[in-house]
């Protein structure tokens, strides 16, 4: 990565710019069986069109604060990068009354619905899949995500020394001061451009957001992202760290 990264927005266009077709995040859900993959430029593009839903249809500013009330998740990770990208704060777990949009998996609605901005609700189904009802008061990203821009340009530059995260335990965090906080982990884990990730933590802390995504997306590496992975064999995780070609686990 480049040592003028100073958002994760930038370190994933440096990550686009090195190698698009890499993979950066191998999703996991071990309560279902889904299993995705995302190279980088399709993780980029999602991102792009989350941060054009973002900034277009939900009205978001830089400075804005969005309240993520998601699980760690593929779709989680897009939305970090969305924030990133239109210098909203993303809030990990945060208060929805005190946000200005909030966005929800299904499990959280009902707290979510304490936000008096803009709502977004994730069904988190296998490959992206739609609520088959969009929960009333919110609009159903799955539904208005796809219509959305491949490419992305903010209205506003946005500072990196401005917030852009808080989570449990870290505090808020600008994006230079992310961009920094993950590249200090990913050499503490010793990551390098190549190495593989495989993560079982939650995203409710700064370390399961570090080794769930901003550390190997720092250090050009990629995340084997599993959510429930107490649902898996001690021998279905060596056959998966075999088969992903892990190099590291946060578990």
């Amino acid at each position: 990565m480049n040592a003028t990264d100073r958002t994760p927005a930038d370190l994933l266009r440096s990550a686009l710019a090195a190698d698009p077709g890499r993979p950066l995040i191998t999703f996991y859900d071990d309560a279902t069986g889904e299993r995705v993959e995302l190279s980088v430029a399709t993780f980029a593009n999602w991102v792009a069109k989350t941060a054009n839903l973002l900034q277009d249809d939900l009205a978001a500013q830089p400075g804005d604060r969005l309240a993520l009330l998601l699980p760690a998740h593929w779709q989680t990770a897009v939305w970090l990068l969305a924030c990133s990208s239109v210098g909203v704060v993303a809030d990990v777990g945060g208060d929805p009354a005190g946000a200005d949009l909030v966005v929800s998996g299904p499990v959280s609605l009902d707290a979510a619905r304490a936000c008096s901005g803009e709502r977004v609700a994730l069904a988190l189904r296998p490959l992206g899949g739609r609520f088959p009802q969009a929960p009333d008061g919110f609009a159903d990203y799955a539904v208005e995500v796809p219509s959305q821009g491949d490419r992305f340009a903010p209205y506003a530059p946005v500072d990196p020394d401005e917030p852009a995260l808080a989570v449990g335990g870290a505090g808020e965090l600008t994006g230079a001061e992310l961009v920094e906080r993950a590249r200090a982990d990913a050499a503490a884990l010793g990551l390098a451009p190549g190495s593989r990730l495989l993560s079982g933590l939650s995203y409710d802390t700064w370390e399961g957001l570090s080794s769930g995504l901003y550390a190997p997306l720092a250090a050009g590496g990629s995340v084997v992202l599993c959510r429930h992975l107490d649902q898996l064999s001690e021998d279905g995780l060596a056959r998966r760290v075999e088969d992903e070609r892990v190099t590291t686990t946060a578990k």
